[in-house]
């Protein structure tokens, strides 16, 4: 009978040492990577952030390990831009609970009330039809498709630029941002934990699923997205309030913006 149990090294991601976890998928070569105290401020780790592999894995790679993240407690994330700051620990881990203290109507309207403060007079038509009014979340998406399958599709096309495989013990996505120390928002918001309620909350409402995460970059697959203007608008005004960059150095508004994710099963972010 095969021993499916947690390697040694993924064990060590958790808290509880990987109690009554299995993995059947083969485990490339790789490590855990420490968060380096000097960069996080916060001496030394009491675990590692995450594992990481040491060559560029498949599509299919990354989807036999989503698949088998109910057993295991791992989510996989290929990792954009490997030397910095994954392999020399540039993260700074937080615990998955503290995500439950923030919600994504909240901080959305944190960051619209502050941003719109500081806008200087008549930049506020970017934000047509809101302007300093903040329109809140908007409606769930209907699914077109098994958010599972949207995620192993998008892994697949991505995975093709040759990228190594992180496995984050999280319970979702949303959770692996915070739990791997990810800092790729760090310009728009200090702390990462506010930025994952969002993303949980894109899973609920339009079957989003976290797929990388490179420097400054985040990509998700999307199961449920709006399929008409005023919905893609609204959906636009949340992509703001998370990435400002992702509008005001592309289309430059929120109507262009919209016309970009109509219909779209990808959402990519960049962080200037």
């Amino acid at each position: 009978m095969n021993d499916h149990r947690l390697p040694q090294e993924l064990c060590q991601l958790f808290a509880d040492g990987g109690r009554g976890r299995a993995l059947t998928a083969a485990l490339p070569p790789g490590d855990v990577v420490w968060p380096d105290a000097g960069y996080t401020g916060q001496g030394e780790p009491v675990r590692p952030a995450f594992w990481m592999s040491d060559v560029p894995v498949t599509g299919r790679e990354w989807a036999g390990f989503r698949a088998e993240h109910a057993g295991s407690g791992l989510w996989p994330v290929l990792l954009d831009e490997s030397a910095q700051p994954w392999s020399i620990g540039q993260v700074v881990p937080d615990e998955a609970a503290q995500i439950d203290h923030f919600t994504a109507e909240g901080f959305m309207t944190e960051v619209w009330q502050e941003w719109v403060a500081q806008m200087p007079a008549g930049a506020l038509e970017e934000l047509d039809p809101y302007g300093a009014f903040c329109p809140g979340l908007a409606a769930p998406g209907v699914p077109k498709a098994d958010p599972g399958e949207v995620a192993d599709w998008y892994a697949d096309r991505l995975a093709a630029r040759g990228m190594p495989l992180g496995l984050v013990a999280a319970r979702r996505g949303a959770d692996a941002l915070a739990v791997m120390g990810w800092q790729g928002a760090l310009h728009h918001n200090e702390w990462m934990v506010p930025l994952a309620a969002v993303v949980r909350s894109w899973e609920e409402r339009f079957g989003a699923r976290v797929v990388c995460v490179g420097f400054n970059t985040l990509e998700l697959s999307v199961a449920a997205p709006p399929v008409d203007t005023e919905h893609a608008l609204h959906v636009a005004a949340e992509h703001w309030a998370f990435c400002p960059d992702n509008v005001v150095q592309g289309p430059g508004d929120l109507r262009g913006y919209a016309e970009q994710i109509i219909g779209g099963h990808t959402w990519s972010f960049w962080w200037d």
